[in-house]
């Protein structure tokens, strides 16, 4: 049953809502990614403050950016444009695989595990931070202390040498054994309910019944640019676990066919406005 005005909650998601760095990812995603541009500086803050994002909060962003090597500046007169770096394009390209490849369900599940232990010193928080974020982007989750766990087969080599911690780290592929269920794996590593509540968050928000989606958002480039971070945000946090161990009624499709829906449906609009509102440059 569909919510109602009236017990729908607070759809006014406006992308100010959202951490402006995801917004700037989704942004540069869609934007920018694949064009070989480099965008000016200006009209990036003219299409953020459509959304309710300041110029502060812009710049601010942009130089943060260049600063952890993402993005590069390019000076032409008195305009920067910002394209960019080799780095952003694997991440970003990663972002896009997530969304338009990958699904939402993994159905190809062989029985396997990938399984990463580390023991790191509290004088390398920090690297055992980042090490953990990093294992949460790839859909690990943690099993026991200092041990995580994967469906299927991961590519331990491109999830953990850029951290340079190979000594600290073992990974090993395994498979589970009595009295180990891969059900009981999955209910111990990830919290499946909290996964679940997500999706099911997502479709209050972006359901298109009884009225637009996130009608106080200005236009289709306002929306596309918040649908696509809202989505990714969920996708990052689903670590695409098998479906044969996933409740019944998982909410995972009916959010992604929604997702879709919509993303094409913003598509023909938003890259007209944006074509309108950036002054780009060719970047050789």
């Amino acid at each position: 049953m569909t919510p109602s005005s009236s017990d729908r909650p607070d759809d006014t998601l406006r992308a100010s809502a959202i951490r402006p760095q995801s917004l700037m990812f989704s942004f540069f995603g869609i934007h920018v990614l694949g064009r070989g541009t480099g965008v000016y500086s200006g009209s990036v803050i003219d299409v953020f403050a459509r959304a309710g994002v300041g110029e502060e909060a812009v710049r601010s962003t942009l130089a943060r950016m260049a600063k952890r090597g993402l993005l590069v500046r390019h000076r032409r007169g008195r305009k920067v444009y910002f394209g960019l770096t080799a780095h952003a394009e694997g991440v970003l390209q990663d972002g896009h695989r997530r969304i338009w490849e990958t699904g939402a369900v993994n159905r190809d599940w062989d029985g396997t595990w990938t399984l990463v232990g580390f023991s790191l010193p509290d004088s390398r928080r920090r690297e055992r931070h980042g090490l953990r974020s990093r294992l949460l982007w790839e859909g690990f989750g943690p099993l026991q202390s200092g041990l995580w766990i994967a469906a299927g087969e991961k590519d331990a080599p491109s999830i953990l040498d850029p951290l340079g911690l190979d000594e600290h780290v073992t990974v090993l592929k395994a498979q589970a054994f009595k009295p180990t269920e891969a059900a009981d794996l999955v209910r111990k590593a990830f919290d499946i309910s909290a996964i679940a509540d997500g999706y099911r968050d997502f479709l209050q928000r972006w359901n298109t019944a009884p009225r637009p989606p996130l009608s106080s958002l200005p236009d289709d480039l306002t929306r596309q640019l918040t649908l696509h971070t809202d989505w990714l945000r969920l996708v990052r946090q689903d670590p695409h676990l098998p479906a044969e161990h996933l409740p019944g009624d998982w909410p995972a499709i009916r959010a992604e066919n929604c997702f879709r829906t919509l993303a094409r449906t913003y598509e023909p609009v938003a890259a007209r406005l944006a074509d309108e509102a950036l002054d780009v440059i060719a970047l050789g």
